[in-house]
């Protein structure tokens, strides 16, 4: 019965086209965007256009050089939780940048990115007795189910609609204990939110705001410190939160706030309390990547300037750029699950490019899309090249270009 029941609904993903298949790349060191395909090692490598690792420092040396130390005097693992042999002195190193990074007294680092979104709202959700949380119809994952699992009272404001949010902010309590919870870049549609809106309304009507910085850390702001910092306004942000996993290149979450606001969560928090801290090799790199973003604006600009290079190249081809798009992230529409995962396949065996589809559940039925990141490391011949491939799939699979829409603002 029960594998019944498991095969159906498995049956109805891949019928949908919603059904994830994984494609296994083995990146080449020295060599990024470049990858192999498994069992294709002699083969010509696939250029990876839809990664997380925005400036490359996965394989800065820097970076490597610190976790191949760190494993030299450490070995592999941390030994256990933060609570449990499982801090080491990197870690007070590393939660110390942070902190004076976004200009807070205090930071916690976890294990992912969703974990300290999960583990934190949680927490705090259930600290605050009575408390009802705002959040953006768009959150990632993480914070619906942080929020979720709280089971706390909440109010979903339309995207990114700082009216909308006024509006269900007047209908509460001043005193009442409110977290309004955002990001500033959301991934999928590469859009801005409203922060100094945000904030400031937050401060009228007696909120806490928890600000998802994840895909703004390192590229945006004084020495990649994120949206906030850009604006000017870090301090007046209650919480920010971030990733080691993309533009820093590594892997593990972290927040940063007051002291007494840190210590509650890494008191209470059973998300960050009972799990194993990560290993010395990997907070050593963590902390190398982030104390050269901090001095180094090459990567920051070199971004900057090969995404306006492929914007201009997938405009003049009429590759639709959903038009809320306006940072590093460019969602390239296609409109049809099946065709999206179709147009995938032909872009990796053809041209040797890889695009994860991006379909329903993450995004709304009707706006499938790749989302495309372009790299300090993409060189403009294979920006054109890119170009060519999504000309020749769209034609191939009859899927709209940009000239044939009324509009790519969905």
């Amino acid at each position: 019965m029960y594998e019944t029941i498991i095969n159906d609904e498995l049956n109805k993903l891949k019928e949908s086209g919603q059904y994830r298949s994984f494609v296994t790349l083995n990146r080449i060191n020295g060599q990024y965007p470049l990858a192999k395909l498994n069992g294709d090692e002699n083969g010509k490598p696939v250029v990876v256009w839809c990664s997380n690792d925005y400036l490359g420092m996965s394989q800065h040396s820097l970076v490597t050089d610190a976790m191949h130390d760190a494993i030299k005097m450490y070995g592999a693992g941390s030994g256990g939780s933060r609570n449990i042999g499982g801090t080491h002195y990197q870690y007070a190193e590393l939660e110390k940048t942070l902190a004076e990074w976004h200009g807070k007294e205090s930071a916690l680092v976890f294990p992912t990115g969703y974990g300290s979104n999960d583990a934190t709202l949680q927490c705090l959700l259930k600290l605050f007795s009575n408390c009802i949380v705002f959040s953006d119809e768009r959150n990632h994952a993480s914070i619906i189910n942080g929020i979720g699992s709280a089971k706390v009272e909440k109010a979903i404001f339309k995207h990114n609609d700082a009216a909308h949010l006024e509006g269900l902010l007047k209908g509460q309590p001043l005193d009442r204990p409110k977290i309004i919870v955002f990001e500033s870049v959301y991934s999928m549609d590469g859009d801005v939110s409203p922060v100094e809106e945000i904030v400031a309304l937050a401060k009228k009507y007696n909120a806490i705001t928890f600000l998802d910085e994840v895909h703004a850390i390192g590229m945006y702001g004084p020495r990649g410190a994120g949206i906030a910092a850009e604006l000017g306004i870090a301090n007046k942000v209650d919480i920010i939160q971030g990733t080691m996993a993309k533009a820093i290149g590594v892997i593990g979450g972290y927040i940063t706030a007051s002291v007494s606001l840190i210590d509650a969560v890494r008191s209470f928090a059973s998300g960050f309390i009972f799990t194993t801290s990560l290993p010395p090799a990997v907070i050593a790199a963590c902390h190398a990547s982030i104390l050269h973003l901090i001095s180094s604006d090459k990567e920051r600009i070199s971004l900057q300037e090969k995404t306006k290079t492929l914007r201009e190249y997938l405009t003049e081809a009429g590759i639709p750029i959903m038009a809320a798009s306006e940072t590093h992230i460019l969602p390239v529409l296609v409109g049809d699950a099946k065709k999206c995962k179709e147009a995938a396949k032909r872009l990796l065996e053809k041209h040797q490019i890889y695009l994860q589809p991006i379909n329903s559940p993450t995004v709304a039925v009707g706006t499938e899309r790749f989302r495309v990141n372009v790299t300090p490391n993409h060189t403009e011949e294979q920006i054109a090249h890119l170009t060519f491939a999504l000309t020749e799939v769209f034609n191939y699979f009859d899927i709209p270009f940009s000239n044939r829409l009324d509009s790519v603002n969905i």
